[in-house]
């Protein structure tokens, strides 16, 4: 083995075209998916205040933003809907309405930008009056089994109107199979799912939770279904069982925390490995450049390249507007 100075690895890193050619990890605008907030109207946009940049979107809006994904080569838009509280019920019987927002926004953007795909949140936070995924017993506990049942007739109803990829966030156990089951039945062969397999009880979601209006609704914790901060192993147990029913890609979440997470579950299966950087940590990056102490297009790179180098197929990003057109340039 050579050793200095015949060995000099600061050789190839003395210019800019050696760099791109030694480059190990490459990240272009095809590995981002953009999360869009869906509200009520027309020619409405409300920015959300703990999402600097980030505003909820009527569905004309998302339609113009689709567009604009597709103009800088973003192969997929992921939709979540701002319930009105008059449409929040203990049971969420609104994700079950084939005219709700999650449907007007799917509608519109397969008739308006076939090429993009999208992908839709399958979970009754965004629809029920007390906050959380499923449906609850007298004690406030989610109830796993009554509650898969009301995910695979809203899998259902987003496939019917046109969701390319349906995205379960609910942690429940065996949910996967069943929507497959389901899916195949109604002939929806190619619709793909996307498990939110390790999806961990995190600090980190407080601003996605102002988006879709449940912040201050929850009661108590989501620590009975979603993951353990402290666990890794289960974590590829929950990706096993789940590309076992079907899943067809699984995802981490939150991202920069578990990168490791990533690493295993791409050791351990070698299948496509997705990683959500939440509404947290991009309001970590926001607030970071607005005090001065980062800068954003720097960062915004680093940590997307980080997800990469990681193991992921795609990163759910909410700098992927950002990030495309910096990668454009």
């Amino acid at each position: 083995m050579s050793h200095y100075p015949a060995l000099r690895l600061r050789r190839t890193r003395a210019s800019g075209w050696s760099r791109r050619l030694h480059a190990e990890t490459v990240l272009t605008p095809a590995d981002l998916v953009w999360p869009l907030f869906v509200v009520e109207g027309k020619g409405v946009e409300q920015p959300i205040a703990s999402l600097p940049g980030v505003s909820r979107w009527s569905v004309d809006g998302i339609v113009a933003r689709a567009k604009e994904a597709r103009d800088l080569g973003i192969p997929c838009v992921a939709l979540f809907p701002y319930t009105q509280p008059d449409r929040r019920s203990d049971d969420g019987r609104e994700a079950l309405n084939p005219d709700n927002l999650m449907c007007q926004a799917i509608r519109a953007l397969k008739d308006a930008v076939p090429e993009v795909g999208v992908l839709t949140d399958v979970a009754l936070d965004p629809y029920t009056s007390h906050g959380h995924d499923g449906l609850l017993d007298a004690a406030g506990y989610v109830i796993n089994d009554m509650t898969a049942e009301v995910l695979v007739a809203q899998a259902l109803n987003q496939a019917a109107a046109g969701a390319d990829i349906i995205a379960p966030s609910d942690m429940m156990d065996g949910r996967i199979g069943l929507i497959r089951d389901a899916l195949e039945r109604d002939s929806h062969i190619n619709v793909q799912i996307m498990s939110y397999a390790a999806k961990y009880a995190s600090g980190f979601y407080g601003p996605f939770r102002d988006a879709v209006g449940s912040r201050g609704l929850l009661k108590g914790d989501k620590k009975t279904y979603q993951m353990d901060p402290a666990n890794w192993q289960e974590a590829l147990r929950e990706v096993e069982l789940d590309l076992d029913e079907g899943a067809d890609s699984v995802m981490v979440k939150p991202g920069l925390p578990y990168l490791d997470i990533i690493t295993r579950v791409k050791d351990a299966f070698e299948a496509p490995v997705f990683a959500y950087q939440v509404s947290g940590e991009y309001a970590m990056i926001e607030a970071a450049v607005a005090a001065g102490a980062a800068d954003r297009d720097a960062v915004v790179l680093e940590t997307l390249l980080a997800f990469k180098r990681a193991g992921c197929s795609g990163v759910l990003t909410y700098h992927a507007l950002h990030a495309a057109r910096l990668l454009a340039g």
